[in-house]
Formats: structure tokens, sequence, C-alpha cells
């Protein structure tokens, strides 16, 4: 299958909402301090009593339309991926931007702002080929280090991270006041000079492109 993955003009960022984001909570990340002077942590996968759906894109001013009137998002990167012409995923990555406490006011440093695969699509490869695409154009521009953002009930994004080679970096239960069942988990992963040594992606079944200047 070839995953068409193209850079697109920052304007054309609400396209990002044309993807349910939407997912089914089951199981949570039970995350704790590991023992004694090891660090990092332990992580436990904990069926919940009672499955949900949860859909960031239905809690007010949080979806893709708002971004940009929350933040300048002049100099972010937005891709998406398509198959066959139909759209099946995207990738937004933040950098720059004045008021993002995750950016920590870095220069070395971009965030994974929002990734996410279309339903019909997802275990496909799509959201793999997102996220290399998402390092490759950070590191073409000079950034050493990606940051996520997760939740605890988000059990598939957090197997998926640790897939791409993340590191869980910091846990914080007290992140989301109006959701304090939701437990905040940062991942990071470096970014080695050499991915920015040519922008295209060297994966066989990826294609990426850049749009027109």
């Amino acid at each position: 299958m070839l995953v068409d993955v193209r850079e697109e003009e920052i304007s054309a960022l609400a396209r990002q909402a044309q993807i349910p984001i939407a997912f089914r909570v089951d199981r949570i990340l039970w995350v704790t301090p590991a023992a004694g002077n090891a660090g990092g942590f332990l992580r436990e996968e904990r069926a919940v009593a009672s499955p949900y759906v949860k859909d960031y894109d239905a809690i007010p001013n949080n979806g893709p339309a708002s971004w940009q009137h929350q933040f300048d998002t002049s100099q972010w990167g937005f891709l998406t991926a398509q198959v066959d012409g139909e759209l099946v995923g995207g990738v937004v990555v933040a950098r720059q931007t004045p008021g993002l406490d995750l950016l920590d006011n870095r220069m070395d440093l971009a965030v994974l702002w929002d990734v996410r695969v279309h339903p019909n699509w997802r275990g496909q490869g799509v959201g793999t080929a997102l996220f290399k695409a998402a390092e490759r154009w950070a590191a073409v521009r000079g950034y050493r280090r990606l940051r996520v953002e997760t939740q605890n009930i988000n059990v598939p994004a957090c197997r998926f991270y640790e897939r791409q080679g993340c590191e869980l970096e910091s846990v914080d239960p007290m992140a989301y006041p109006d959701f304090p069942e939701e437990v905040q988990l940062i991942w990071h992963k470096p970014l080695s000079a050499g991915d920015s040594s040519d922008a295209s992606l060297p994966r066989n079944d990826t294609c990426f492109s850049r749009p027109s200047e």
C-alpha cells in the first residue's frame, strides 16, 4: 500500500478536522515511578469498568478550527496522508510558538501537536508514515527533539509512541482540572542530525512531497 504523505500549507489546517479523532476507552495506562534510583516509570494496562468513547474534537475550543485563533501557527507544519487520493490521516507539528507551554521556549524542540488516522485506516501503517514524516520535517529544520503529549486513557496512542521509539518523560495527574480522571503523559524522542540529510522519506511504501512555493 502506498501512503502518499504531503506537506500542506498551514492555511489548510482546518482539513485536519475532516479526520475523526474519537477512540474507544476500554483500558487505561497506570503509570508509577520506578523504585530506587533506576529512574523511569513502570507501566501497566488496566481495564476500565465501563468503556466509553472519547472525542477531543467535541470539547469546546479544542479542535483544529480553534488552533489558529489560540496560537500563532505561522511556523507550524501540516502533513496529510492520502491513499489513492483519499484523505486518511494528518499530523501537525508545532514550533516557535509563544504561549505554548510544551515548547518551553526552546529552539531545539518541536511538538507533535496532533496526529490522527481515520478509523477505517488505523493499524495499517498510516500513523507510522505520518510520524516518520513529522520527524523528518522537524529534523530538516534543525530541531533535535520531538515532544508529544498524550493521556493515560489513550492506550493505543501510548503503545504507538513507544513503537516509534519515544520515551516517557513526565507524568502529571493534575494537568486537566476539567477531566480529573485523565493523567497527562509527556513523551519525547531525540532527532538525529542524519534525519535532516534529505527531505524525502526512506520508506518503500511512502511518498513525501512538499507544497509548491
